[in-house]
């Protein structure tokens, strides 16, 4: 292996450990000098330009001469996996999250919606482009059961999440989701609305979210930002498969 790829992989494995930190707030708001990183992570200056780079790739932060490095002024927000909640509910540590409904009607839905809701009938189709203090986050298609999702065309989708308005609807609280996250990169019309480049790496949840009885009602693709949003969860192993 030569020398030039050795300091490749250290790069990318020093950006990791800098990835969270950053994120983690553990720099504030100012890294360190090249040459204290490099005692701290036992690498070279050469290695540690080069994860910088990475992370200013990412969008993370920012490197001004006679300012030094940076963190990002907007840099990212967190999204927990801890709990079934709304996005409003989940960031609202980090602001305020604005709906901008962009469609919202009645449809005849695709056979695989009608088996992941169970229903038989039209479906409640809405777009929406969510905004965490004024900035575009994320670009949520969301298809609901008619006998849920009707009553939402006259709620307040702008300043609500839908899973609030949903409980009250039903009378009973959401249970549980079955979640996909996969990276996805921007098409034309999403990269317009979110504010994006072409191309640009999206995080897309798949969500399907049901009631405490067990019904489905809501199943949700989500595209996030990538370069603004985060997923963060605490998972418990909670059996043991080593017999003492």
């Amino acid at each position: 292996m030569d020398g030039r790829r050795l300091r490749a992989d250290r790069a990318r494995q020093v950006a990791d450990l800098l990835r969270r930190e950053v994120l983690h707030g553990g720099y504030d708001r100012q890294l360190p000098l090249e040459h204290a990183l490099a005692r701290e992570f036992g690498a070279s200056r050469n290695t540690i330009r080069e994860a910088l780079d990475l992370l200013r790739a990412e969008g993370l932060i920012e490197r001004c001469p006679g300012v030094g490095t940076t963190t990002a002024t907007e840099g990212k927000v967190p999204h927990g996996l801890h709990r079934l909640l709304g996005l409003a509910e989940t960031l609202h540590e980090h602001g305020e999250v604005v709906n901008e409904v962009r469609s919202m009607t009645l449809i005849d839905p695709p056979g695989v919606v009608s088996e992941r809701l169970r229903t038989t009938g039209q479906v409640v189709y809405i777009e929406r482009l969510r905004r965490l203090n004024g900035v575009p986050l994320s670009l949520d298609l969301t298809y609901l059961t008619r006998d849920m999702g009707e009553p939402l065309m006259d709620a307040d989708l702008v300043h609500n999440d839908v899973f609030i308005l949903l409980e009250g609807i039903a009378g009973r609280p959401l249970g549980t989701a079955e979640l996909t996250i996969e990276a996805v990169s921007a098409d034309p019309h999403t990269a317009a609305v979110l504010g994006t480049t072409r191309g640009a790496a999206l995080l897309m949840v798949e969500r399907l979210a049901h009631l405490s009885d067990g019904r489905p009602v809501d199943l949700e693709f989500i595209r996030f930002r990538g370069d603004r949003l985060t997923m963060r969860g605490h998972l418990n192993r909670t059996e043991n498969p080593w017999p003492s």
